[in-house]
């Protein structure tokens, strides 16, 4: 007889989402104050639309997403809580290099920093949280998550925007510290909370692993040296001396060599279009100068060739977890619709500020309080509605209801944002940009709740890593480079924006499919698993 699962809430288990929670705000927060200053950052720099979607996406995407990897391994073997407040501490300072950032090269050293720092918070905190609350009640921990990276969004422009624009206005000028920009100044402010709430999450008690789902995890023993591991096995390069050591047989080897070639050919040819499409000034690294574009399908094709030998390095060293993740149909099509959602969601939210500013005529203060306070008011009602209500729903349709949700809120929101970015004023824009984020903002908690059922308890963590990375290198580190070049070749903001859109078809065909399958794919996780 099956033992029945906890269904009360422990002891400290709101505490700890509290601080979860407000590690993704501040990671957002950190990670997206750099929208709100575009403006100023583009003129003291000189640089365009593209430049600004390379610091915004693919410098920030490559390492967050490569160091997810061992982090989020690290994660399902080591002390949780310590790892996070680490983390936490070191992207905060690397923000605080921004602020010191007086070119291109410093300043997209920073943004790598911050990559790597925050790459630790989506693995680790929601492998801690799923180990604080009881399962049917994951729905609703998934919507407070992501209601805090909506204040976190709201926060980056209210708190970057005030900030840069007080500090413009009032002490520029004099001292050598007084000498900083506005958008520098904002940099350093960002980064103060998060000092604050490494010592706090310092401090919280690490959970028992798999207790709420009935399933013993032992220690692991060795946890530093399988992150480790994990590194040097996806690191181009590296990986090869990884597959020797593993004794890969020549299929290993013919895949990895073929993969690497047609990776390599798709790259050149973008770099190729995107270069006669728009092509820009050479970017100065201080020994080097080198093409916006090589940089950003560079990147690229390096995230795409990580994706490749981490999945090889599963089949070797993890067979289990890469059996029950290759083998959920709805779990790599949940990957796939998180990957094109945010290709969507990031190619629009980066330029959205740019966007008011240069339509409405707005002021970066008047921007960032007024969009700040309605994409973080909506950001936070629409997930803690949808939430429970996909939980709801799941309860009474087993496996369709949480897809079904999803379904609805990427389905409609594209076809609404016609009706919100071609708004006569402000005033209306604001108006309508309400039921659309309500609505937008609806997607998260189902998918993630969907994709985390489908493996077992100590699998969380590089699922979620396997998840950042997909999504990540395609859709932070695409979406924005994309409307940027769009925008730099057409001169057209908004319809550069909207034309992302078109990544809606997949993403509803896909949503069908997992509509259809999730209950059966999550009832097979053990025969998965065997």
């Amino acid at each position: 007889m099956t033992p029945a699962l906890p269904t009360a809430v422990p002891k400290g288990a709101r505490y700890a989402l509290l601080l979860v929670a407000l590690t993704n705000a501040i990671s957002l927060l950190d990670r997206q104050v750099l929208a709100i200053l575009a403006p100023g950052i583009k003129a003291d720099l000189k640089i365009g639309d593209a430049e600004m979607g390379l610091l915004y996406g693919t410098v920030f995407a490559l390492f967050y997403a490569l160091f997810s990897l061992p982090l989020g391994r690290l994660a399902d073997g080591w002390v949780r809580t310590r790892l996070l407040a680490i983390a936490i501490g070191f992207w905060s300072a690397a923000t605080a290099l921004g602020g010191l950032a007086g070119g291109f090269a410093l300043l997209a050293l920073s943004r790598l920093g911050v990559g790597v720092g925050e790459a630790a918070s989506q693995p680790a905190g929601t492998s801690l949280i799923y180990d604080y609350w009881p399962k049917h009640r994951r729905g609703f921990v998934m919507a407070v998550l992501a209601s805090a990276i909506a204040l976190g969004l709201g926060g980056s422009l209210i708190l970057g925007g005030v900030a840069a624009a007080w500090w413009d206005a009032r002490l520029a000028g004099g001292t050598a510290l007084l000498a900083l920009k506005g958008w520098q100044f904002a940099f350093l402010v960002a980064a103060l909370p998060g000092f604050v709430l490494a010592l706090f999450m310092w401090r919280l008690r690490e959970p028992e692993r798999g207790a709420m789902d009935g399933i013993a995890t032992p220690p692991d023993p060795a946890p530093f040296a399988a992150s480790g591991a994990v590194l040097a096995a996806v690191t181009p390069g590296f990986n090869w001396l990884s597959l020797g050591r593993k004794g890969a047989d020549a299929r290993f080897w013919r895949f990895n060599l073929l993969t690497l070639a047609a990776i390599m050919a798709a790259m050149a040819a973008l770099y190729h279009l995107c270069s006669t499409l728009a092509p820009r000034p050479l970017l100065d690294f201080g020994i080097m100068a080198v093409s916006p574009h090589a940089l950003q399908w560079g990147v690229t094709g390096f995230g795409l060739f990580v994706i490749v030998n981490l999945m090889q390095n599963m089949a070797l060293t993890d067979r289990q977890a890469f059996r029950v993740i290759t083998r959920s149909p709805t779990l790599l099509m949940v990957m796939a619709v998180g990957a094109l959602q945010s290709v969507l969601n990031y190619g629009m939210m980066s330029f959205n500020p740019s966007f008011l500013m240069k339509t409405y005529g707005l002021s970066m203060k008047d921007t960032a309080l007024q969009f700040g306070l309605v994409s973080a008011g909506m950001g936070i009602v629409g997930p803690l509605l949808w939430g429970p209500l996909s939980d709801w729903l799941q309860a009474r349709f087993p496996g369709t209801g949480r897809a079904w949700v999803a379904l609805v809120c990427m389905g409609l929101s594209p076809l609404l944002s016609f009706w919100v970015y071609w708004a006569p004023d402000a005033a209306s824009f604001y108006g309508r940009f309400l039921l659309y984020s309500f609505i937008l903002t609806g997607w998260l908690p189902p998918l993630y709740a969907i994709m985390y059922d489908q493996v077992l308890p100590r699998m969380r963590g590089i699922t979620a890593s396997v998840y950042l990375l997909v999504s990540t290198i395609l859709g932070l580190g695409i979406g924005p480079y994309v409307v940027g070049v769009l925008s730099d070749a057409s001169g057209d903001l908004r319809g550069s924006m909207l034309t992302i859109n078109a990544v809606a078809i997949p993403i509803v065909v896909l949503m069908l499919l997992v509509g259809c399958r999730a209950q059966r794919d999550e009832q097979a996780l053990m025969e998965r698993a065997a």
